[in-house]
């Protein structure tokens, strides 16, 4: 890819496309299978830089990972790392960065993670207090509450239960929750303040029930971990296709008014953001559930309806949103999502910015940004994407919507969707 992508102004044909491997699934699924006490084959693994992050430091952690036609097979180490002193370079992965904080400060050793500069200003320090509160040796080698992270020795005596904030990222519950399994006791985990991104706990609850373990919420403020608990992979495990992802083709369909579907998803499936269909359907799509897809298209006749949301429980797909409000003929607001605030970027500053040079009007508050559609969107704007995958897969849809756009550094959808823009010109007409 170049360092700019021109899209033209474009209409779709009736598409169907498959999608990746969920990222969330697939980092889960990693570490879980690493830490099981035998062996598991993984299906549909997401091929993206996060999941590559992930893979790298499981094997410089000593894990055996054998790579195959469809997958990888892990075999797990039973719950303890055969290294235990590493140096792990974790990009801008949130998804492998706190889960293996959280595992490597309760099993202990000598480990430093890292990661790119943005990874350093994305706040750690409530998972950070809540490990330290179970016995861990965790210190900053930089900024107070923020990565580089050098963990060491675990310490005899931690609490058996611990607090953590639930109001600034679902990821240090999710690390919580994954980790505190290994040292063997039996923990409970209260949640301080409101559980954003709620959904993204039920996946992680899911998918460690797969894996052997089960945790029965308290309404989502109180979860209580057995004892003596291991990790047991099943054989195989096939990871559901990407439902953030799926939102870019789902609002195409609504926007563009063509039917198109995606594959890998469906009806059953584990992740929240399939809720995005749900809210397309209010505001005038015409949405067909199946087994293992969903499509979307616009109901004849109907126009986009103008919308206010707490988006609380989809905030990445929720960006989607933020670009079909252009579509909407009237002021549309996101609520709840300051989550967007400690992303691959700030993006509800970065939102605010791009959308402004298209025209809309936009008013940014501390956890919401509400936005006013132009008469006319401004043609040729060039879209910056802050080294942010969403950002970048989010403003290709404005070439829906009658205009051309330039989208600067494209080559960032490589953290989670490689082929993004591939599929995203497959559909044109």
């Amino acid at each position: 890819m170049t360092d700019s992508l021109y899209l033209p102004a474009a209409h779709l044909r009736p598409a169907a496309i498959t999608l990746p491997g969920s990222k969330s699934i697939s980092n889960r699924t990693l570490l879980l299978a690493a830490l099981s006490d035998n062996a598991c084959r993984i299906e549909n693994l997401l091929d993206a830089d996060d999941t590559r992050h992930m893979l790298a430091a499981l094997q410089s952690l000593g894990v055996h990972i054998e790579r195959h036609s469809g997958g990888y097979t892990i075999h797990g180490c039973g719950g303890r790392f055969p290294q235990r002193q590493a140096d792990l370079f974790l990009g801008n992965a949130g998804t492998a960065f706190r889960p293996l904080t959280a595992a490597l400060a309760l099993l202990g050793g000598d480990y430093r993670l890292h990661g790119v500069a943005r990874m350093h200003e994305r706040p750690i320090g409530n998972l950070v207090d809540a490990l330290r509160q179970a016995g861990a040796t965790i210190r900053y080698e930089g900024r107070e509450g923020y990565p580089p992270l050098r963990i060491n020795e675990r310490q005899a005596g931690g609490r058996s239960r611990i607090t953590v904030r639930g109001n600034v990222s679902s990821q240090f519950l999710t690390a919580l929750l994954m980790a505190l399994p290994l040292t063997g006791q039996a923990h409970e985990i209260e949640v301080q303040g409101e559980l954003i991104s709620q959904p993204y706990i039920d996946i992680t609850l899911k998918l460690m029930a797969q894996f052997g373990i089960q945790v029965v919420p308290d309404s989502h403020r109180l979860f209580r971990l057995p004892e003596n608990a291991r990790y047991h992979a099943p054989a195989t495990l096939h990871v559901e296709g990407d439902a953030s992802g799926a939102s870019y083709f789902l609002a195409a369909g609504l926007l563009a008014a063509a039917p198109v579907r995606v594959y890998g998803i469906g009806r059953h499936s584990i992740q929240g953001d399939t809720a995005f269909a749900v809210e397309l359907e209010k505001i005038g799509a015409a949405v067909e559930w199946g087994e293992n897809y969903i499509q979307v298209a616009r109901r004849p006749g109907q126009h986009i309806r103008p919308f206010d949301l707490d988006a609380n429980h989809i905030p990445d797909a929720a960006m989607t949103l933020a670009v079909v409000a252009l579509a909407a003929g009237a002021r549309c607001s996101l609520r709840n999502i300051g989550s967007w605030r400690v992303k691959e970027t700030d993006r509800i500053a970065a939102m605010a910015a791009e959308l402004r040079k298209l025209g809309a009007r936009v008013e940014e508050e501390a956890e919401a940004i509400h936005i006013t559609p132009p008469p006319r969107l401004a043609v040729n704007a060039r879209i910056d994407t802050y080294d942010d995958h969403r950002m970048a897969m989010c403003c290709s849809l404005v070439s829906l919507l009658g205009v051309p756009v330039y989208i600067n550094d494209p080559q960032c959808v490589n953290k989670t969707f490689p082929d993004y823009f591939r599929l995203f010109e497959s559909m044109r007409a």
